[in-house]
């Protein structure tokens, strides 16, 4: 147990040197809307929630996702960001926001997700539909296969706007499970979403999301609105090394949708905070491995594991490691789960994560086999 007990002893330190007090922490704030979310980016923490599974009309907040599906079919090498994209009809003649592209003629692709993202851009999602997914309503099914893919359980696509229909839904949970999955997958393609302005066809238009303006942290993501859906806002803003996602569904002005969100990423940010307490592959403990090629074995998480806690209570974090086998005999294979990470504030469980085999173990030889037969008997 002495690595497990160096690194506690080691955690504990950084613990105690952390001198912030304790702040108590008020309840969320409470909005004028029809519902709303907030989520640390790194724990999927959510801070505060209201009507969250609620099904909702996403309006053109959509575009997240005719963009994630766009991201794919690049990443995939189905398409690229110099593809030349032909314009219909259709894509034409779309009502609501545009981005100004002309029937019979070919776009770049890399213009057309500009066009999409921060002008949103109706006429561009179709082009670009169009030509990922040959139609429209094809390309909507890749819209919900990638949904349920990502475990949004509550959402249905059937067009690639956001424009008004009966089975085109969502919930605020969702868009924040979605807006997460951008941030993560396609962080080089995400940075279009803090763009503040866009100019094709010598039409200059502003990203709808005021929230670029007001506040340097924000990066993104995406506005919508309809009569029906009112006025909505995913946003996420980074300060230091934590990341917040935020969903405000059904406000009544622009405005409002904007303040709203700002308050709740604040309201985060000012309570909350956010660590990594362990690296990917950190040596935790390196218990005897019997009948084995080595003799002890080096165990600890597989990815990176974070926590969020209220401000000031880090140093009174305790973390264990449950549930390693005693005795522990070989083979063992690297990735294999040989314990659990909790890490605990309170009573209360704030972080797990599975505690995994770091190396291979095989078999010893018969000699060392053998011998350590005899010595378990004993123990």
């Amino acid at each position: 147990m002495k690595h497990f007990l160096l690194a506690i002893a080691l955690f504990a330190t950084s613990l105690f040197s952390f001198q912030a007090v304790a702040v108590p922490i008020p309840s969320p704030p409470q909005l004028n809307a029809n519902s709303w979310i907030l989520m640390d980016f790194a724990t999927g923490k959510v801070l505060s929630e209201h009507n969250a599974d609620e099904r909702i009309e996403p309006a053109s907040i959509t575009k997240i996702m005719t963009s994630y599906v766009v991201y794919q079919a690049i990443d995939s090498g189905l398409i690229s960001m110099s593809d030349s994209v032909p314009v219909s009809e259709k894509a034409w003649r779309m009502k609501g926001s545009r981005m100004f592209i002309e029937v019979g003629k070919s776009v770049p692709l890399e213009a057309l997700l500009k066009g999409l993202v921060i002008q949103s851009g109706n006429d561009a999602a179709v082009a670009l539909a169009e030509y990922v997914g040959g139609t429209e309503e094809a390309f909507a099914e890749q819209m919900n296969a990638a949904a349920k893919a990502l475990g949004m359980t509550g959402s249905h696509f059937v067009n690639s706007t956001g424009w008004p229909h009966a089975d085109h839904y969502t919930t605020a949970r969702d868009i924040a499970i979605l807006s997460h999955a951008l941030i993560r997958d396609y962080p080089e393609h995400y940075r279009v979403y803090a763009e503040k302005n866009y100019t094709y066809n010598s039409i200059k238009q502003p990203n709808r999301n005021a929230l670029l303006w007001r506040d340097s942290s924000v990066d993104g993501i995406k506005t919508g609105h309809t009569e029906a859906a009112g006025y909505c806002l995913a946003a996420s803003a980074r300060r230091d090394d934590m990341r917040l996602i935020s969903v405000v569904m059904g406000t009544e002005s622009s405005g409002a949708r904007s303040q709203y969100s700002q308050t709740l990423l604040n309201y985060g940010f000012r309570y909350y905070e956010t660590r990594k307490l362990y690296a990917a592959g950190a040596s935790l403990n390196a218990p005897r491995v019997w009948k084995g090629s080595i003799e002890n074995l080096p165990i600890g998480p597989a990815s990176d594991l974070y926590v969020t806690i209220p401000r000031g209570q880090y140093k009174n974090l305790k973390p264990s490691l449950d549930g390693v086998p005693n005795p522990l005999e070989a083979p063992v294979a690297k990735g294999t789960q040989l314990g659990t990470i909790r890490v605990k504030l309170g009573e209360e469980v704030v972080a797990e994560a599975p505690a995994v085999a770091l190396e291979q173990v095989d078999e010893g030889d018969f000699f060392s086999s053998a011998w350590d037969s005899i010595l378990l008997m004993f123990e």
